[in-house]
């Protein structure tokens, strides 16, 4: 870069801190850099795509209309994402081949307008399957309710007074609530509205540690806050105390400013014992939906719209409706199962060339056909339910006593907690009282060693088993 370069370069620079403000030019430009200048084009570069994205998206015309002001013959600027490790240049060397740099991206023009997917890109939004739609959503007594709240999300407009916020959608496996929130996204994104972002929980905290080691957290969380709709799934797997306080704040600050968020998880806010009390309150406290299990009927109907959905590709493939009745009695556990039915049914009638037929339905699903989910059972109900059989209170289970008739019923409990549950030890220990995982361990030491010995004992822990499996 010619020393002539470098003062323009100063000079735009300065005017673009005076036209953004000292807070955006730190977020957003502070990194970038002059590459060079040849002919009417500009190339720039900044350290991550997070960075370019957003600006190509937000801050095209300030760019290049302070470019103009030191040089009224550019009219482009090429922005480029460079590599970690720059390699050391001398001054007189020749500049690198053209085949060595990287390969130019779209330019900044002035006339460039950004589309809502420039935000969702910029972002580093999950992707989204283009065949989770409303339209193809099959709706049954269980989704109903969740349904009806995600569409009134998705027909809601910028400006609009949101009516519930947020909307907690929570389900067991495979019954829909990644088509809802997927559903919402495509919905809100198609009118070009609105902003509407969709992200996993493992790719919120993906970006955010992302950012935090490009320096470029703040730039991250005024993004993030710029969302008309924040759609975030499988919540459950959100870990991390400075992820999670992230997450707090960007919910806080779009709750308060009038901006929608979508939630959904596999279990209810009171349910997820890692994240934080407020953050729990927080979702508490706008409306909370649970998809229930699919009954026999509304699996037939998405059965109907999975083969519908075939035919558009196979269109002499048929299941008969004895077939779609069987599988509708048989397979209970969730609509992936139901859709993995019909693809091998369309696999193996395609690649034979065979017809399907009820025979070759119970051959081919057999492994499908799983025995009903058990009960999902809460820490909760076995404090309430052991609290009840030695005639003591929960608070007694969760306080500091040490007196016999409650340390024994407490580390039965614990014990149960972990038996019977999926939850950690960590987990365990804080849900009673705030305890140590290590003495979790010994209460379930101490009772699996006392139950192989004490016959009474034995039979009141399976007795409690019973009561909480019914």
């Amino acid at each position: 870069m010619t020393t002539s370069e470098q003062d323009r370069w100063s000079r735009v620079k300065n005017r673009l801190r005076t036209n953004v403000g000292e807070d955006v030019y730190t977020s957003w430009f502070a990194r970038m850099d002059l590459e060079g200048v040849q002919d009417e084009s500009v190339r720039l570069s900044v350290p991550t795509r997070f960075l370019k994205s957003w600006i190509q998206a937000h801050y095209a015309e300030r760019v290049l209309s302070c470019w103009q002001a030191e040089m009224p013959e550019v009219h482009r600027i090429d922005l480029t994402v460079r590599s970690a490790v720059r390699p050391v240049v001398q001054p007189k060397e020749a500049p690198a081949p053209v085949e060595a740099r990287r390969a130019p991206v779209p330019e900044l023009r002035s006339t460039a307008t950004a589309p809502v997917s420039a935000n969702h890109d910029a972002l580093g939004g999950s992707p989204l399957d283009p065949r989770l739609t409303f339209a193809s959503f099959v709706i049954g007594r269980s989704n109903t309710l969740a349904h009806a709240a995600a569409r009134q999300v998705a027909e809601g407009r910028r400006g609009d007074p949101v009516m519930f916020n947020p909307l907690y959608i929570h389900a067991g496996v495979g019954l829909g609530k990644t088509h809802l929130l997927q559903a919402v996204t495509w919905a809100g994104n198609s009118g070009n509205e609105r902003k509407v972002l969709y992200l996993t929980a493992e790719k919120f905290m993906y970006g955010f540690v992302a950012a935090l080691k490009t320096q470029t957290a703040l730039a991250f969380k005024e993004a993030l806050r710029g969302i008309d709709v924040l759609v975030i799934d499988d919540l459950q797997f959100l870990q991390g105390k400075s992820t999670q306080a992230e997450f707090c704040h960007t919910l806080n600050a779009l709750i308060d400013a009038g901006r929608q968020v979508v939630i959904a998880a596999d279990r209810p806010p009171s349910d997820l014992e890692s994240l934080d009390d407020r953050v729990r309150s927080r979702l508490a406290g706008g409306l909370v939906v649970e998809m229930g299990s699919l009954g026999e009927e509304l699996r037939h109907g998405i059965l109907k719209s999975r083969v519908a959905a075939a035919r558009t590709h196979h269109a002499t493939f048929d299941v008969p409706e004895e077939v779609l009745h069987y599988l509708a009695r048989a397979i209970t556990h969730n609509g992936r199962d139901l859709e993995g039915a019909i693809n091998r049914l369309l696999a193996h009638s395609k690649l034979n060339n065979r017809p399907v037929t009820l025979e070759m339905a119970e051959h081919e699903v057999r492994d499908l056909i799983r025995p009903q989910e058990p009960k999902r059972i809460k820490i909760e109900d076995i404090q309430r339910v052991v609290a009840r059989q030695y005639n003591v209170s929960r608070s007694d289970l969760l306080s500091s006593r040490r007196t016999a008739n409650v340390v024994r019923p407490r580390q039965v409990a614990m014990y149960l907690a972990k038996t019977l549950t999926l939850r950690s030890l960590p987990e365990i220990g804080r849900r009673f009282g705030g305890r140590d995982h290590t003495t979790v361990l010994h209460a379930v030491r101490k009772i699996e060693a006392l139950v192989s010995k004490d016959n009474a004992l034995s039979e009141e822990v399976e007795s409690l088993k019973r009561q909480l499996q019914e």
